[in-house]
């Protein structure tokens, strides 16, 4: 019955309006987002699907988020951080993850250190596929350069109940381009992902039910959130890879010194 009524939901849920691999380029630059296809990320990270679902056993032994500070329990997570330049992936030192307060007051200003990304995880051709695949797209969109990533691999449940994607609200993350990838969504209701014009109100809504299916973002020309998510059945979760990509250098707390 869990099941029939699941599926029932989903069926009445929107959908994204994907846009062709073709015109992903051409998308980007005039709205600052698109929405793909499983098919399409699993051509541009140049892996088979059974390939990319070889991750998704590892979204079971993400230890609990540390630092929320509304006194939930509902995320999970683990951090890498890689830089690429041009075809050169090259993983960095682990390192604290870190966001001013501009753009994430809830958990601004502090440095969290999360578990790793597992070894075997890191090792797979399709993981790295992902993160040099997306690398290339955006140097298409804005120009070649060396692209700083932080990798999250996320799952928020519903075990008390209600389960916050994103407990900061809507928001910018402070880097250039931003991916989420719905990886697993299992057993939950909500979950809609909102997308507005960071200097208008222009906006749409949808949600992101089928694995491996991608948004892309411009994040410095859109805001964004995911509302929160409640069980349809037990043990109830969304699990999630954001990319984030960067120029420069990752976000620090030596560049709020600089600032002040």
């Amino acid at each position: 019955m869990f099941a029939e009524a699941s599926s029932r939901m989903a069926n009445a849920l929107l959908a994204p309006t994907f846009v062709e691999p073709a015109e992903l380029v051409a998308a980007l630059r005039a709205r600052g987002q698109a929405a793909l296809r499983p098919a399409a990320v699993a051509a541009l990270a140049r892996a088979s699907p059974a390939e990319l679902d070889a991750l998704r056993p590892s979204w079971d032994g993400l230890p609990p988020d540390a630092y929320l500070r509304d006194g939930g329990r509902y995320r999970r997570r683990r951090h890498a951080c890689y830089v690429l330049d041009g075809n050169d992936l090259r993983p960095v030192p682990h390192r604290a993850h870190w966001q001013p307060v501009e753009y994430n007051a809830l958990h601004g200003g502090i440095e969290r250190r999360f578990e790793p990304v597992e070894p075997q995880v890191a090792a797979s051709r399709a993981w790295a596929g992902l993160l040099v695949g997306f690398g290339t797209l955006f140097g298409e969109v804005a120009g070649p350069r060396p692209w700083f990533i932080e990798a999250h691999p996320f799952r928020i449940d519903t075990t008390d109940g209600i389960g916050r994607p994103t407990p900061e609200g809507a928001h910018r993350d402070g880097v250039d381009f931003v991916v989420v990838i719905l990886v697993a969504r299992e057993g939950v209701k909500g979950g809609e992902t909102r997308v507005f014009d960071a200097a208008g109100p222009a906006g749409q809504r949808f949600t992101l039910t089928e694995p491996w299916t991608a948004l892309l973002l411009d994040d410095a020309r859109v805001i964004h959130e995911t509302t929160p998510i409640q069980p349809a059945q037990p043990d109830g979760h969304r699990d999630t890879l954001v990319l984030t990509y960067r120029r420069g250098a990752f976000q620090g707390p030596e560049e709020a010194l600089l600032v002040a």
